[in-house]
């Protein structure tokens, strides 16, 4: 079955995987562990979210299915039980087997898989049925579902299933026989009858007793019952003979023999373990051929969603839990990549989200944003803990969650997928030896431009300011100019103001469909407002406001004296 909850079946979308140095920058791992506290779970949905494609027709599959699971909480919990009692009736499947199990049992516990299988099938039709569900994806899975409902026999299956196990529940003993060679020793084994009464102990004791006492001409002669069922031939030489007894070892739930041997290991009871076989595989031969066609090849094709459905319900689970704290977040608008556009209103960072669902306290300041034929290059300035990194983080989560089709922290939210996103976030000092780090952070800018397209994301964070700073504005200043030139979307946040100085200048004299902007972060009265807006670099007045905050202009410091209490003369 061609079906994934991912993708429509028919995609031939082309993926990348995000960098190490993004997945780092944006925080993934924090983030995933916020979503739940299951390892794996936490290892698949970053692989998933991981793996990008700019495929409109993707992007737009997943969103649709995500607002379907969002909008109905009560299918996300029947799901997920469900397909968790599929998989699990999976590894049962594999009793069968297991060389060390008795055939008999294997059968049984097959099914009772199959009565759990024809179960789970059928309440993830129900549950799918009676959900209001819109989209292409959910809807075709209510469709296969259905279909293997409907054309699988489900009445008669589960007919079948309920007359077997009436008939091996009627089984309460065996009546068996056993040839005997000159010499006494089991040539063969078999069973004379399958009965529904249970044969008392003190009944098979005084029986034998009595046979023992009889004698030669009151033996029995009749052969009328020995054909009754076949035969399985023995090893002679490997049945002991004297006086070993039976006896029941609560550890293992075994029979052993005395001398310690398992009675399934011996030729007796291997010889009457076939013949058992023998007659339960009559019972349900029918029924497992018919089982095994719709069982392995339709059913247990759905466990394969099951990381696909945990992905959405995790997700699902915690927006809504966002929602009920009072966060706005909206289900993404999905542009042609072409565009390579973005429209946001109070647009937020992700990461505080997820800090403020554990308990911190702090504002959340939203922004209003876009990326379009006026600006795809931002430079961004402002002073330190002004929100600039934060800014710069937040976007690339926001296409990151777009683009897995989750919802976006933001009042709208309308963007032009991106290929991939590439990151230069300062380095830990310990890589930068062997280069310096204005050496090391250029070799890495070179590696993002060897595989940047028009249709990127590239997110730069103080990027190349280092002690010189003659040197980082320098190289700074043709890096923006390749951006340009190659036409990528960009947030260059920094403390070089005069990178974002005569911008008009770069903007006509170098090629490209990019153009390059100055966004700042504010400060208002000295406060920073974490509100960005376009607008020149303010420069040394952002250093004004936070010196008339804290008092120390001249004229403040000035005054500070002059009013300040002179003492008297003499003391």
């Amino acid at each position: 079955m061609d079906f994934s909850l991912l993708h429509p079946s028919d995609s031939k979308a082309v993926y990348n995987t995000l960098p190490p140095q993004a997945i780092n920058d944006l925080s993934v791992d924090y983030i995933c562990a916020a979503l739940t506290e299951d390892a794996f779970e936490r290892g698949s949905i970053k692989n998933l979210m991981t793996n990008l494609t700019a495929d409109k027709d993707v992007i737009s599959y997943r969103c649709d299915i995500f607002d379907d699971l969002y909008k109905n909480p009560h299918l996300r919990v029947e799901l997920e039980q469900l397909l968790a009692n599929l998989s699990d009736l999976r590894e049962l499947e594999k009793f069968k087997k297991d060389s060390d199990a008795s055939d008999i049992w294997s059968l049984i516990n097959r099914l009772r898989e199959i009565d759990g299988y024809v179960e789970c099938i059928t309440k993830i039709k129900t549950s799918l049925e009676s959900s209001e569900i819109n989209s292409q994806g959910l809807n075709e899975l209510k469709q296969i579902v259905t279909d293997i409902h409907d054309n699988s026999g489900f009445p008669e299956i589960k007919k079948d299933i309920v007359e077997a196990m009436e008939i091996a529940k009627q089984i309460r003993s065996i009546t068996l026989g056993v040839n005997l060679d000159n010499l006494l020793r089991p040539v063969s084994a078999g069973i004379i009858s399958v009965n529904r009464f249970v044969i008392s102990e003190s009944g098979i004791l005084r029986s034998f007793m009595g046979h023992l006492s009889q004698k030669n001409d009151e033996l029995n002669t009749d052969k009328g019952f020995a054909s009754m069922k076949s035969f399985h031939p023995l090893n002679p030489s490997s049945v002991k003979m004297g006086t070993a007894q039976l006896v029941y070892d609560p550890q293992d739930k075994v029979h052993i023999m005395g001398d310690g041997v398992p009675t399934g290991a011996d030729q007796l009871s291997g010889a009457l373990t076939k013949t058992v076989t023998a007659i339960v595989k009559k019972i349900v031969n029918s029924l497992k051929s018919t089982l095994h066609k719709y069982v392995s090849i339709s059913g247990f094709t759905l466990v394969s969603l099951v990381p696909e459905i945990i992905f959405y319900i995790r997700w699902a689970d915690f927006i809504d839990k966002l929602m009920e704290m009072g966060f706005t977040l909206c289900k993404p608008e999905i542009l042609p990549p072409e565009e390579r556009s973005l429209f946001a209103t109070d647009l937020y960072n992700m990461k505080l989200a997820v800090k403020a669902s554990g308990g911190d306290k702090f504002e959340i300041v939203g922004n209003d944003f876009e990326f379009s034929d006026d600006a795809r290059i931002y430079i961004l300035t402002g002073p330190n803990r002004g929100g600039k990194t934060t800014f710069t983080q937040a976007v690339g989560l926001a296409f990151l969650l777009a683009q897995n089709g989750i919802y976006v922290p933001a009042k709208s939210f309308a963007v032009s997928p991106c290929d991939n996103i590439y990151t230069h976030f300062p380095a830990d000092e310990n890589e930068t030896v062997d280069l310096g780090r204005l050496g090391e952070e250029s070799q890495r800018i070179a590696e993002i431009f060897r595989t940047a397209t028009n249709e990127s994301l590239l997110l730069f964070n103080e990027s190349l300011a280092t002690t010189n700073v003659s040197e980082g504005l320098y190289i700074a200043k043709d890096v923006v100019k390749a951006m340009r030139y190659v036409g990528t979307r960009t947030i260059f946040n920094t403390h070089m103001h005069e990178l974002a100085h005569d911008l008009d200048k770069l903007n006509s004299s170098t090629e490209g469909t990019s153009r390059v902007q100055s966004l700042i972060t504010g400060v208002d009265k000295g406060v920073r407002s974490f509100k960005v807006s376009i607008a020149p670099p303010q420069g040394v007045s952002y250093a004004r406001d936070i010196a008339v905050k804290y008092g120390v202009t001249f004229e403040q410091i000035k005054e500070s004296i002059d009013n300040a209490p002179k003492a008297s003369d003499g003391e």
